[in-house]
């Protein structure tokens, strides 16, 4: 899965400067023709600040599962945690309980 994610940042990344250059492209014509249409900036704007929003997701679930395998954080009975979990999805115990005698489980939100 980090793989796929990876290579959807690097295609957003591609798309979203695509869009700034047009953005800027469109932005110039509309200058040279005295024609501004707020409403098609605004539509264009949104569309890279969506863009924006799924990178920096992408960005999040990445280093949330780095920072899993760099603690190798896991339960008692073996099963690691889930990102954002408080319960072990394998046993139930709560994570602050499953967590004795594992100190990478301290820190975890």
């Amino acid at each position: 899965m980090p793989r796929e994610l990876r290579r959807e940042r690097k295609s957003l990344l591609l798309v979203r400067e695509e869009r700034l250059r047009d953005l800027g492209g469109l932005a110039l014509e509309m200058y040279k023709r005295d024609r501004f249409n707020a409403g098609l900036v605004v539509e264009r704007c949104a569309e890279l600040v969506a863009i924006e929003a799924r990178v920096h997701e992408i960005d999040a679930v990445l280093d949330g599962s780095s920072r899993l395998r760099r603690r190798s954080v896991t339960c008692v009975c073996g099963a690691p945690f889930l990102l954002g979990a408080r319960f072990c999805a394998t046993c139930g115990r709560p994570i602050a309980e499953a967590s004795v005698g594992n100190p990478g489980a301290a820190s975890l939100p």
